[in-house]
């Protein structure tokens, strides 16, 4: 099987080599028939750090005041793919001073001068659609006061790129790569001069892969909450392409907009965040407020289930739980074992999350942000629910529902789920029920391990023999965001959490199981390292055929309603802050 990767990879490189030199061929562009309003809006601060020589790319911090981009060391791969596909473009736009347009004229012209010719990693299907629409959106920054040669160089590496993409589009990975390649393959024929025979095949594609990739529901093969947000992102910035250009928007993928915007608003908390799961974070501030509205997708009721995630919500509380097995396949790469894991949120503050996604924070972080043990979830010591393969990203063993209910009545919303994670390594089935009181204030959950039938008893038995008892040893885990006070009481039987707006929360819990408070860590897109926080812990072990546990998160002490919610986010507007939070 690893040879048989290692070879496609091979083919691959071998195949995109041969696009760029064909693609060196490709007639070049006179000038640009229309620009499409640039859709893609960036941060004024990060702007400024990059101006300052502070370059901040896929959690990799460089500070090179004097050097363009390409001459700076990458620390990780992460770092090469962030640069290659320009999203600092928009930063530098937000921007907008002379310095800002100097520092994005002189990366881009050095990257024509270094890789238009076809080398380095930026050469892939998706890299180079990002790169496409970086460009379109911010032509007019980058090529003011550039004199006729320079243009000349930027719309004949433009021209290039549109026509090695004409040709490996169908290469890239399904999903959002996909979506980045072909929607930069449209931006270049709606706005390049003489392109114009690349729009048809490119809508033809797009639907199809509209059709292929999004499910009925509105969901895509990864379950995560934002690649399924950056899906729409493109769509709708195909669709608003379109319609500038008088063109027809084609029907399935206006039908895949209006199938994934009611899911998108499904897996969006209280504050407006989408819930972190399967290596999604909670979404670049305002992207899916400009999304929903570019959508112009009417908001209906919320559906209950989507995309695999059940959402319980009352009052001023929102409550998204991962209620399917992980993704399989390709799709499974970046999955996570959190089956059953759920998040919490009150009004504008985040109560209860998972650790989040490791991609930024280096190979161990990577894989350790994946295990059972970093969601709010109940886990088996050191045997995650669904397993990874012995070499590769894939998961090996993948935790199946065996069981899923929910019912919103007028006490409020119940959820049962069963999982079958540890049937065949211990015989115990896992479920959890969880129900949210309709006023928000009470969220009650029960957590159980069962050995449900004589073959599972036996297995169980086993595993206890073969362990001395030690097999059984489980944790619920709840982690608990940064902004979060966690404090146990005086018995040790509950914990009082504050959040910052002055909310207070308490936890308690029966059953055969430890209390304690243990260290964790919140893994956030733009950190430079893991946020430390605190999680609460319930430890016990698993000594007959079920053991169960309860506990409940009660409100104690609402917002105070003359400060309710107007504490905002810190603002990071140095690099010193970077330091201060990491």
């Amino acid at each position: 099987m690893g040879g048989t990767g290692g070879t496609s990879k091979r083919f691959d490189r071998l195949a995109d080599r041969l696009a760029v030199l064909a693609a060196r061929r490709a007639r070049t562009a006179r000038g640009f028939v229309s620009l499409p309003e640039p859709r893609s809006i960036g941060l004024y601060a990060r702007g400024k750090q990059l101006v300052d020589g502070a370059i901040l790319l896929a959690g990799h911090l460089a500070e090179a005041p004097d050097s363009l981009l390409w001459d700076v060391p990458a620390p990780d791969p992460a770092f090469s793919i962030a640069a290659q596909g320009f999203g600092w473009l928009d930063d530098l736009a937000a921007l907008g001073t002379k310095e800002a347009q100097a520092r994005a004229q002189d990366w881009t012209w050095a990257w024509i001068a270094r890789f238009g010719g076809g080398r380095g990693p930026g050469w892939t299907p998706d890299l180079t659609g990002r790169r496409i629409i970086a460009w379109v959106h911010h032509a007019t920054l980058l090529l003011s006061g550039r004199d006729s040669a320079q243009s000349e160089a930027f719309f004949r590496s433009l021209s290039r790129q549109a026509a090695y993409l004409e040709r490996r589009w169908q290469s890239a990975a399904d999903g959002l790569p996909r979506f980045e390649a072909l929607t930069g393959l449209l931006y270049a024929g709606l706005s390049l001069n003489g392109m114009e025979a690349v729009i048809a095949p490119a809508v033809t594609a797009l639907a199809a892969t509209c059709e292929a990739d999004i499910d009925a529901e509105g969901g895509i093969p990864t379950r995560n909450p934002e690649e399924l947000l950056e899906v729409l992102t493109r769509l709708t910035w195909s669709a608003s392409a379109l319609s500038e250009a008088n063109l027809a928007v084609p029907a399935a993928l206006s039908a895949a907009i209006t199938r994934i915007a009611p899911a998108l608003r499904a897996l969006r908390h209280a504050d407006g965040d989408l819930a972190r799961f399967h290596g999604g974070g909670k979404g670049a501030e305002g992207r899916l407020d400009r999304a929903l509205a570019a959508a112009g997708v009417r908001a209906g009721a919320t559906p209950a289930i989507a995309m695999g995630y059940a959402r319980l919500a009352g009052g001023r509380t929102s409550v998204i739980v991962d209620a399917s097995a992980p993704p399989e396949g390709r799709a499974a790469e970046t999955a996570h074992a959190s089956t059953g894991a759920f998040e919490l949120v009150s009004g504008r503050r985040a109560l209860v999350v998972n650790c989040g996604s490791g991609l930024d924070f280096g190979a161990e972080w990577r894989r350790a942000a994946r295990a059972t043990a970093s969601h709010s979830a109940l886990g088996l010591e050191g045997v995650s629910s669904s397993r990874l393969a012995a070499t590769g990203e894939a998961l090996a063993h993948r935790a199946q529902v065996t069981a899923a209910r929910l019912t919103v009545g007028t006490e409020g919303a119940d959820l049962f789920l069963a999982h079958d994670g540890w049937l065949r390594s211990h015989g115990l089935t896992a479920s959890r029920s969880l129900t949210l009181a309709q006023d928000g204030r009470r969220l009650s959950g029960v957590d159980a391990l069962t050995a449900m039938t004589a073959e599972a008893r036996r297995r169980f038995e086993d595993v206890m023999t073969t362990t001395a008892m030690a097999g059984g040893r489980f944790a619920i885990r709840f982690h608990l965001h940064p902004d979060v006070d966690a404090e146990p009481d005086i018995g040790g039987g509950a914990v009082s959490l504050v959040l910052r707006s002055g909310e207070i929360w308490i936890f308690r819990f029966t059953g055969p199981a430890v209390l304690g408070l243990e260290p964790s860590a919140y893994l956030e897109t733009g950190r430079l390292n893991p946020r430390p926080c605190t999680q609460i812990v319930l430890r016990g072990q698993a000594r007959g055929f079920e053991t169960r546990l309860g506990w409940t998160l009660a409100k104690a002490k609402d917002t105070p309603l003359a400060i309710r919610d107007l504490e905002g986010v810190d603002l990071q507007t140095g690099i010193t802050s970077y330091r201060a939070s990491a």
